[in-house]
C-alpha cells in the first residue's frame, strides 16, 4: 500500500545571502533526516533583484522567485514566511505576515528596538488564537551539546546556579581596512557586536539557566570609527532582500575604495549583570578578537559543579562534578554525538560530528512539529522581546556612564 502523503507546508523565504543560504539548507534537509508531520515545500524565494534572486533560487533549491514580499503574503499555497533580512525590516514583514495568517520564522535579533519587538509580540499573540505560530531563530539552542547542557542543569547536576560567564569572540573586523557593510550601519543593524552576536549569549544564558536577566551594567565601544566604503557588490545584503549590499553577507570581505564612511554601531560590548535569582553574569561580545573565528563560549557554575562549552568545538560539552574525590576530580569531556543526545539519532554514527548547519535543520524540525501540534515553538517572540529588553538596558547603561540598569520584565510566553 502506498504511503499516505503528508500535508504540505509551503514556505517563502525573504532574503538569500548568508542566513538565506543556511535556512535553505535546513528546509532542504529537515524532512530527509527527520520524520516530520508536515512536508516543507520551498515555494518562493524573495529578493530585491530578479536576476540575482533567480540565480540564488536555482542554487538553493527554491521553486519560484518574487521581488515583492507583500504579494507573496496573498498566496494560499504559502503557509510560512522565513525572514532572513537585516533587522530594520523584521517588524514590518513579521507583522504583515502574521496578520495575513502565515506562520513566521525570523532571524535574530528579533528587531532593532524594543518598540518594534513589542509590535511583533502583539501580532504573534493575535495570530496565536488562530493557530498561527511565530519563532525567533536563536539556532544555537539547537546544538546537541547545548541541549544536553540544559538537560544537565535542569536535572540539578550542577546544583544552584551561582555564576555565568559567556563570550562571543570573532575577528572579522579586527582589520581596520575591512570595508563598511550594512552590519556597521545602525539604521539597518540596530546595533553592532551587541545585537549581532551578543544577543546569542544573552539568549543562551536565559535558555540554559531558565532565568531572565534582572539588571545590567554595560560598556559599548566603537574601536574603529570609520572604514573604507565598499565598492558595489553583486549580493543582496548579508541577510537578504532588504538591506544594503555587502560582500560575504556583511561579514568582512569586499573591496574598499578611497572614500571612507562612519561606523555607527558598537564594535565591542562588555556587560556585568544579574539573573532573576541574583546570580551574577559576565558577558563579552566583540568582533575584534584576533584568531577567534566563532568562539561562542559559555560556562555556568553551580553549587555542585559546572558546565563549559565553546562553539569552536561544538560537539563537545565539559562537565565538572564537584562531588568527585579531589584525587581524580576534573572536567569530563562529553562528546555529544551519541544517539541518546538530542537530535543526534537522525544523523551519523557516534563520533561523526555535526556542523554549524545542523542547528538550522533542528530549528526547522522543532518549528514544523510545533506548527503541526498547534504548540507554540520556542524561542517565542516573547523570548525574543526579553532579549531585546536586555540589549536595550545595556545600551542605556553604556550611555549613562555604565550605570546599573534594570531590565524591563515583559509578559512571559
Amino acid at each position: 500500500m502506498a504511503e499516505r502523503a503528508k500535508p504540505r507546508l509551503g514556505v517563502a523565504m525573504i532574503g538569500h545571502s548568508f542566513m538565506g543560504r543556511t535556512h535553505s539548507h535546513a528546509w532542504r534537509s529537515a524532512s530527509r533526516f527527520f520524520n516530520l508531520p508536515l512536508e516543507p515545500e520551498m515555494k518562493v524565494l524573495v529578493g530585491r533583484d530578479q536576476p540575482r534572486a533567480e540565480a540564488a533560487a536555482s542554487t538553493l533549491g527554491w521553486a519560484e522567485v518574487s521581488t515583492d514580499w507583500r504579494q507573496v503574503l496573498e498566496r494560499k499555497d504559502v503557509h510560512l514566511i522565513d525572514i532572513c533580512t537585516p533587522g530594520d525590516t523584521h517588524a514590518e514583514i513579521a507583522e504583515a505576515a502574521l496578520d495575513a495568517g502565515k506562520h513566521v520564522l525570523v532571524e535574530k535579533p528579533m528587531a532593532n528596538s524594543v518598540a518594534e519587538a513589542q509590535r511583533m509580540v502583539d501580532a504573534a499573540q493575535r495570530a496565536r488564537s488562530q493557530g498561527i505560530h511565530a519563532m525567533v531563530g536563536f539556532t544555537y539552542r539547537r546544538v546537541p551539546a547545548l541541549q544536553l547542557a540544559r538537560e544537565l542543569i535542569s536535572e540539578g547536576r550542577i546544583g544552584e546556579i551561582r555564576q555565568v560567564r559567556a563570550q562571543y569572540l570573532q575577528d572579522w573586523l579586527a582589520d581596520p581596512e575591512v570595508p563598511l557593510s550594512w552590519r556597521l550601519d545602525r539604521e539597518k543593524a540596530g546595533s553592532g557586536a551587541l545585537g549581532d552576536i551578543g544577543a546569542h549569549i544573552v539568549d543562551l544564558t536565559y535558555f540554559l539557566t531558565g532565568e531572565r536577566f534582572a539588571g545590567v551594567s554595560g560598556l559599548l565601544d566603537t574601536l574603529v570609527p570609520e572604514r573604507p566604503i565598499a565598492a558595489p557588490a553583486g549580493g543582496d545584503g548579508a541577510d537578504g532582500a532588504a538591506g544594503s549590499a555587502g560582500a560575504g553577507g556583511g561579514l568582512g570581505g569586499g573591496v574598499g575604495g578611497d572614500a571612507r564612511g562612519p561606523v555607527t554601531v558598537d564594535d565591542t560590548a562588555l556587560v556585568t549583570g544579574r539573573l532573576s535569582s541574583g546570580a551574577p553574569v559576565i558577558l563579552e561580545a566583540t568582533r575584534f578578537a584576533w584568531g577567534r573565528k566563532n568562539a561562542m563560549r559559555i560556562e555556568v557554575s553551580g553549587s555542585r559543579g559546572a558546565i563549559c562549552f565553546d562553539f569552536e568545538e561544538m560537539n563537545v560539552l565539559h562537565h565538572y562534578d564537584a562531588s568527585a574525590p579531589a584525587r581524580t576530580a576534573g572536567f569530563t569531556r562529553i562528546l555529544a554525538t551519541e544517539p541518546e543526545h538530542p537530535f543526534v539519532e537522525a544523523w551519523w554514527p557516534p563520533g561523526h560530528g555535526l556542523g554549524y548547519e545542523h542547528g538550522f535543520t533542528h530549528q526547522v524540525v522543532d518549528l514544523v512539529r510545533g506548527i503541526a501540534a498547534d504548540q507554540a515553538p520556542r524561542p517565542s517572540f516573547e523570548d525574543g522581546l526579553h532579549v531585546q529588553h536586555v540589549l536595550d538596558a545595556i545600551e542605556r547603561s553604556s550611555g549613562a556612564a555604565n550605570q546599573w540598569t534594570a531590565v524591563h520584565q515583559s509578559e512571559r510566553s
